[in-house]
């Protein structure tokens, strides 16, 4: 197998670059259309901050909608974890200028009218066109924000918050009409109304494509049913699929889907799961452990129960490689996207080492699989079992350092590519450890389930 250069990935850095001066670039293009329409002259100091804070605000949130629209030039070169981190920066901006433009233009309007704050708040909602769905919608956006604090999301199940989430859409949608209707820094400029028009019909035609039209293209062309359920490990189980040209979707070993399993209610919630085994032509699998409403309803999935599918997603391919080498290390179920990796990245004998923490041998997910690529494929396996320590490694490690075991099971570390997968804090000790032992961190490869 081919690897991936460090020249034939120059082209992918380039690319990010040319998306992150986009979207730069469509900020300035807002504050020289509003200076262009009056700036600071137009309507007072005060209301005039208030027209950019909500412009900015305005493009910001498209730009929010778009870096979770599914667009595949972005998923492929940032990948769902650095594109969900990115989103909540943009919208926690977005919505702290939205917050600046409602205070800063009602604060304005009331003083030339020379009436009292909140009587002018009123009135700005009650009798201008568009207004009182504005308001709606600051509403609806101001729950997503407020549930998307750290604190409030971990108490949330995830298809609770992916449903949550969706009333994001809704507060783009209805801050839309006042801006036709009382915005003149929409409306009094052909350009300035040439580019919000293009703007918001882009994101929203980016949303219907990707977000819609395709997952409804691919379920439907390729027709994915469930062939099996069978148990892996306590608490686990593989899911086994089948479907037509299945060759032809693009999906690698290491990505995920967003599976809906159409056997009764609950099947409008997405949960993500990876592909626990390369793609087949005719054949795909998932493995899940039964954590939330999601994993455990999968358990009770019966044969033939038809499924849609949005996806793939996940940049943590063997595409990122840039050596012959690879380092696989897994935590519990984090062991399913590996498992698929393997069965890509094995070719010649040491190639291949996988390190899979679990507790116990009797918890370990495809132990029989794993010991076939050792005895087949020439992968090297080491299982960290045990109880706790003090670090990613069990307790029997606790002797020495965490850089120093690392260099013991895998002495060339620092010329492997890595590729991770479990709970975050413990990849994160992971990557700890590995850049300490002169990883590179352009060899270091994982992502999260970021919600």
């Amino acid at each position: 197998m081919t690897t991936t250069s460090s020249a034939a990935r120059a082209p992918g850095r380039w690319g990010g670059r040319i998306v992150i001066a986009a979207g730069a670039s469509s900020l300035l293009l807002v504050i020289g259309l509003w200076a262009g329409n009056g700036g600071f002259a137009q309507g007072g100091a005060v209301s005039a901050l208030g027209r950019l804070s909500g412009l900015l605000a305005s493009d910001l949130l498209l730009v929010q909608v778009l870096l979770m629209a599914r667009i595949p030039l972005l998923e492929r070169q940032f990948g769902q974890d650095r594109l969900a981190r990115a989103h909540r920066v943009v919208g926690f901006t977005s919505f702290w200028l939205m917050t600046a433009h409602i205070v800063l233009i009602t604060a304005g309007y009331a003083a030339d009218a020379g009436a009292g704050f909140l009587a002018q708040g009123w009135l700005l909602v009650t009798a201008y066109p568009g207004m009182l769905l504005a308001f709606a919608g600051a509403v609806a956006l101001v729950a997503v924000v407020v549930l998307s604090v750290r604190a409030a999301r971990r108490r949330l199940r995830y298809e609770s918050w992916h449903l949550i989430h969706l009333y994001a859409y809704l507060g783009v949608g209805l801050a839309l009409p006042h801006q036709l209707w009382t915005g003149a820094d929409f409306l009094d400029s052909p350009l300035a109304t040439a580019y919000w028009w293009s703007a918001y019909l882009a994101t929203l035609a980016a949303v219907l494509v990707f977000r819609v039209g395709v997952p409804l293209w691919r379920s439907w062309r390729h027709g994915l049913r469930v062939v099996a359920v069978t148990p892996e490990a306590p608490g686990v189980v593989s899911v086994h699929l089948s479907g037509r040209d299945l060759d032809k979707l693009p999906a690698r070993a290491g990505q995920f889907f967003l599976w809906r399993f159409l056997d009764g209610p609950g099947w409008t919630r997405a949960n993500p799961f990876s592909l626990s085994a390369a793609p087949q032509r005719d054949r795909l699998r998932i493995t899940v452990k039964d954590l939330g409403d999601g994993g455990a309803r999968v358990a009770t999935v019966r044969p033939g129960t038809r499924v849609l599918i949005e996806g793939p997603f996940g940049a943590v391919t063997s595409s990122r490689r840039s050596s012959e080498k690879s380092l696989l290390i897994a935590a519990g179920v984090g062991i399913t996207a590996m498992r698929s990796l393997v069965e890509e990245l094995a070719a010649r004998q040491g190639d291949v080492t996988v390190l899979y923490r679990v507790r116990s041998r009797a918890d370990a997910v495809f132990a029989d699989e794993l010991d076939w690529f050792v005895a087949n494929r020439g992968v090297q396996l080491s299982y960290l079992d045990g109880p706790r320590g003090g670090s990613w490694l069990p307790q029997r490690f606790s002797a020495g350092n965490d850089v120093e075991s690392l260099r013991r099971l895998v002495p060339d570390v620092e010329e492997r590519d890595v590729f991770l997968c479990g709970p975050a804090p413990w990849m994160e000790s992971v990557v700890h450890t590995l850049r300490a032992a002169g990883v590179g961190r352009s060899r270091i490869h994982f992502e999260r389930f970021a919600w």
